[in-house]
């Protein structure tokens, strides 16, 4: 029995972007002034760790954390590092559920290349909401994702803070 493959047509604007010699988006990301967020998809900044919306998403609110250290190796991470990330994926877990009502979540780390790294040299995990029958025909069928909306709106959701009461 062979398993069913799981077809991503759209990461080939991924893998083609990170081909080009530009360096690491994340730690350009992480050096731009603040000012430069809102085009660079940050939607938050800790001592330790920088947060953004995935410009590939898989599915709507697909996020990226992490650390601020240009680094590939998870063994190499200092605890405070490590610690201040997963609170990161705590926080942002809690924001995508508050304000898009996901049924579930994928969250995952790729260690290396042979993995599904497609930026080994910094580590970075993935939180993915998932809603029921998510995965329709149009990934299938019609080479396309169904993102039901824009990065910039969903940006502008996440990255302000709700009102207190």
């Amino acid at each position: 029995m062979t398993d069913p493959a799981l077809w991503a047509p759209w990461r080939l604007d991924y893998i083609k972007s990170v081909d080009r010699d530009e360096g690491c988006f994340l730690c350009r990301y992480r050096d731009a002034d603040p000012s430069e967020d809102d085009a660079n998809l940050v939607i938050g900044r800790t001592r330790q760790t920088i947060s953004l919306l995935n410009r590939f998403p898989y599915n709507n609110g697909h996020l990226l954390i992490a650390p601020r250290d240009h680094i590939g190796d998870l063994e190499a991470v200092d605890i405070e590092t490590l610690t201040e990330c997963v609170t990161e994926i705590q926080r942002w877990t809690r924001r995508l559920r508050e304000t898009m009502s996901p049924d579930g979540f994928n969250i995952g780390l790729n260690l290396g290349r042979v993995a599904g790294a497609g930026l080994p040299g910094h580590l970075h995990w993935h939180i993915v909401p998932r809603w029921n029958g998510d995965t329709n025909f149009m990934p299938v069928v019609g080479n396309a994702n169904v993102i039901p909306q824009s990065l910039e709106s969903l940006h502008e959701l996440l990255s302000h803070e709700p009102p207190t009461n």
